[in-house]
């Protein structure tokens, strides 16, 4: 019988938003070795067109775009052009996301005094950070999902892939904007899952752990190399001690795609922690 985690892509178009970074660049890399022609779509051209030369050199198959996923037109129109040079999408990552400082509070408790302290609280808070924080992560799943989906009804073998976070379950201090936007994540692909059902369309996610990124660096290591104390709570509360690497993603990704193996699965969050949501601290 067949190893069926033998995940062959070959012919398969998939898509990828937020491939410049670290973690859907190797979403990219990973699809592309399985013989997937990647589309790399990214905001800033610059950092996709490095993901797309990796994998051309590794003889894969991937061509760069520049895309703000919040953008519908621009993403119609990328769309296009991806269909002109691949074909129709069969696998959408949705991977774009972040935080935004302006709505992060500086400490992790409130204390007497705060309100009025020079400190950023709960009460200063930025509306305006919070809402791109929410429009990037959520709405910048739903407007790729509803350009590139669109050409995925009607055919066999598609699914869509949401990228959340570990603080989808339970929230991490400091980032109450970035935690429900992860949450709705979570309660959206669900949501897909059903919508699509009927149409063959499967739609999962994966929930990263802690990763050490170019995003989250500032608040796991200090200017000078050495863990913030933030990393070693984080660090504690995982049971294996230690960051993720890209890569331990790769076997959560190639499972939930290949037809054969996850063909009955869909509407699920796939936590890839290291233990960390099975760990109560004690």
């Amino acid at each position: 019988m067949k190893n069926v985690l033998d995940t062959d892509l070959t012919g398969k178009v998939a898509v990828v938003t937020g491939a410049g970074g670290v973690l859907c660049s190797e979403f990219s890399k990973v699809l592309a070795n399985a013989g997937a022609k990647v589309a790399l779509l990214n905001r800033t051209y610059e950092k996709a067109r490095i993901v797309e030369q990796e994998i051309l050199q590794n003889g894969g198959i991937a061509k760069a775009y520049a895309c703000n996923v919040l953008d519908k037109d621009m993403c119609e129109c990328v769309s296009e052009e991806i269909k002109k040079d691949f074909g129709l999408c069969d696998i959408l990552i949705n991977g774009a996301g972040g935080n935004n400082p302006k709505a992060t509070t500086d400490k992790e408790y409130y204390e007497e005094g705060d309100i009025d302290a020079d400190t950023k609280s709960f009460f200063d808070l930025d509306t305006e950070g919070v809402e791109a924080v929410f429009n990037l992560n959520f709405l910048g799943t739903l407007i790729p999902t509803q350009v590139f989906a669109g050409q995925m009804v009607g055919r066999k073998g598609c699914c869509i892939i949401n990228i959340s976070s570990m603080n989808a379950y339970t929230p991490l201090t400091k980032i109450p904007a970035y935690s429900g936007a992860k949450a709705a994540i979570n309660n959206f692909t669900q949501w897909l899952a059903v919508h699509f059902s009927k149409e063959g369309i499967r739609v999962n996610a994966i929930a990263p752990g802690f990763f050490s990124t170019t995003q989250n660096k500032a608040l796991l290591w200090n200017a000078d190399g050495t863990p913030t104390a933030r990393t070693g709570k984080i660090l504690a509360a995982t049971p294996m001690g230690r960051f993720g690497e890209s890569r331990e993603l790769s076997g959560a990704l190639l499972f939930l795609v290949n037809e054969e193996a996850a063909s009955f699965i869909t509407g699920i969050t796939i936590p890839v922690d290291g233990g960390f949501s099975a760990y109560s601290g004690v």
